[in-house]
């Protein structure tokens, strides 16, 4: 059975003048950008929970989608079918990623042990259908939110018996992302965090979500574990507060419990625009740190005040993050992941081919727009020469230690009233422009 019979084989890529809704106008896979393909640059991947599992529910009504590969009464064919919905899917996108949750990809049992039984059913086709098609495991997780028992959190939950079932609930995951040869695993504190501060101990919490980190990291040594570790930011939704709430919260943790080593981050659009900051400022935190490695590709509206997850087409914002990403050096175990879902209203299966062809071009777009940005290079120069001051002797001085304020009040007693310097704010956007209009 083919559950995207419009596409034949894979979408095609047919160029700019392109009318075909179902073929690529920039993403051209073995395109070269600055020395590398495109897709060694993006390494797009697909998400398993929005793209298979999402129903369209939202705060205000019952689900919407029409989904073929669900309508099986027995939830472990359902998942079979979901699992060849989803290989047949990114087969004919062309993507080479993808990314699960385990109870996405098996459903949860009566007890743990039956959790996992299906659970090593699911990954062992799973093994199957990448060994088919080539697809690999960009990073796996496990669904610590979802379930009544996680309702106070799984890490920073009061009761060590959540703790625990969470810890053994990560056990599986984590193996079962090795099986798969996964290049990494996330950590996302859906619900590590509170609603009230009447009935909750910080200090403690957070010492519980540290340990549990540490717990995995040396479960990860034991297996054999090479992949690197994510932790996700987030600020809030579901819980008011979340100790993982950007970019900046999350380094000063991993700083404070001396977790540096271990994990580095995955960003999310929407999850920036939640925290009240734009995404090339995540970017820029964590790339700065050396701690960026992975991104969640979507958008959300800012005029809606909840984790929306669109899929990402504004070409300032695709420009943006990949000359982060291209400043860094380009991805070495991260990628691109699609987590994002089609609109309530796009409820048919082929809207998700649409969905995810439009992020795709944007991205391939965006890649090509940031490189010439970069190799153009004014943009850096402006910058470069804004700060110049600071490589003199006098500047270099005050830097090393060699100045105190006795010092700079001197300095500023000899020399006066300094020189303002235009930031020329719009003169870069209008740069900017030059490339992408």
């Amino acid at each position: 059975m083919s559950y995207f019979p419009e596409v034949a084989e894979r979408v095609p890529f047919e160029g700019k003048a392109s009318k075909n809704p179902l073929a690529f106008r920039h993403y051209a896979a073995a395109k070269v950008v600055g020395g590398k393909s495109m897709a060694e640059h993006l390494r797009f991947a697909v998400c398993y929970w929005h793209t298979f599992k999402g129903t369209g529910a939202d705060p205000f009504g019952v689900g919407t989608m029409i989904r073929p590969w669900e309508s099986a009464e027995d939830p472990m064919r359902r998942a079979r079918d979901t699992m060849d919905a989803a290989f047949e899917f990114m087969g004919k996108l062309g993507v080479d990623y993808w990314c699960f949750h385990d109870r996405d990809i098996a459903p949860e049992g009566t007890d743990f042990a039956t959790s996992t039984a299906n659970l090593q059913t699911m990954v062992e086709y799973a093994a199957e259908k990448q060994a088919s098609t080539g697809i690999q495991l960009l990073w796996g997780t496990a669904n610590l939110f979802s379930h009544p028992r996680y309702q106070s959190g799984a890490a920073t939950n009061p009761d060590p018996q959540v703790f625990a079932y969470a810890a053994a609930q990560v056990k599986r995951a984590l193996e079962a992302t090795q099986e798969l040869g996964g290049l990494g695993y996330t950590f996302w504190g859906g619900r590590e965090g509170y609603d009230t501060m009447l009935n909750t101990d910080m200090k403690r919490e957070r010492e519980q979500l540290a340990k549990f980190l540490f717990i995995a990291v040396e479960h990860a040594k034991k297996i054999g574990f090479k992949g690197q570790f994510y932790i996700e930011p987030k600020p809030k939704e579901p819980t008011t507060h979340q100790y993982d709430s950007s970019a900046e919260s999350c380094l000063n943790f991993l700083r404070e419990f001396h977790l540096m080593d271990y994990l580095k981050l995955n960003l999310e659009t929407n999850h920036a625009t939640l925290a009240g900051h734009h995404m090339v400022h995540e970017m820029r935190v964590a790339g700065d740190a050396g701690v960026l490695g992975s991104v969640d590709a979507n958008t959300g509206d800012e005029l809606i005040g909840w984790d929306t997850d669109q899929f990402p087409t504004n070409l300032y914002l695709t420009t943006q993050i990949m000359m982060e990403i291209l400043k860094m050096g380009g991805f070495t175990t991260g990628g691109l992941n699609f987590d994002a879902k089609v609109r309530r209203q796009s409820h048919e299966p082929i809207d998700l081919m649409y969905a995810h062809i439009g992020g795709m071009d944007a991205f391939a777009r965006g890649l090509e727009i940031a490189w010439a940005i970069l190799a153009d290079g004014r943009l850096g120069d402006h910058v470069r020469e804004r700060y110049a001051d600071w490589e003199t002797e006098f500047g270099r001085k005050i830097l090393e230690g060699y100045k105190s304020l006795d010092d700079l009040e001197d300095h500023v007693l000899r020399h006066g009233e300094p020189t303002r310097k235009s930031g020329r704010q719009e003169f870069l956007e209008n740069l900017i422009n030059e490339f992408i209009l």
